[in-house]
């Protein structure tokens, strides 16, 4: 089966930065979008950003916009979330996942799978 496997969280004083990493097993998901989400303690996983399956495009939350960028590098089985001037409501577990069908673009979590096991990263003001 193949597994998503994040990487990059961590704690961070708000105004900073941080990479998460998303590594695929294999080029399974070449085709798919690829997304990342959040999900904040006694909170519903939310949608963060997502890149289509050439990353031509991207697409982002209200919250995101402007400061976070999503990119994918198929030839490496990775998608990646850059984080740039972090909140403390930033913090959250945050997890990449795959379009459950290739060649559709969605924001929707109940659209995805599969999913890495999630990284916490944790803003501090």
């Amino acid at each position: 089966q193949v597994q998503l496997a994040e990487s990059g969280g961590g704690l961070v004083q708000a105004g900073g930065s941080l990479r998460l990493s998303c590594a695929a097993s294999d080029h399974t998901f070449s085709r798919n979008t690829m997304g990342w989400f959040r999900q904040a303690p006694g909170k519903e996983r939310e949608f963060v950003a997502l890149v289509t399956w050439t990353g031509g495009s991207t697409y982002y939350a209200d919250s995101a916009k402007g400061r976070f960028t999503i990119a994918r590098d198929n030839a490496k089985n990775t998608v990646s979330l850059h984080m740039n001037s972090l909140k403390p409501e930033d913090t959250a577990v945050y997890y990449c996942a795959a379009s459950k069908e290739p060649l559709t673009v969605t924001t929707s979590p109940t659209n995805y799978d599969p999913w890495g096991q999630g990284t916490q990263v944790t803003v501090s003001s």
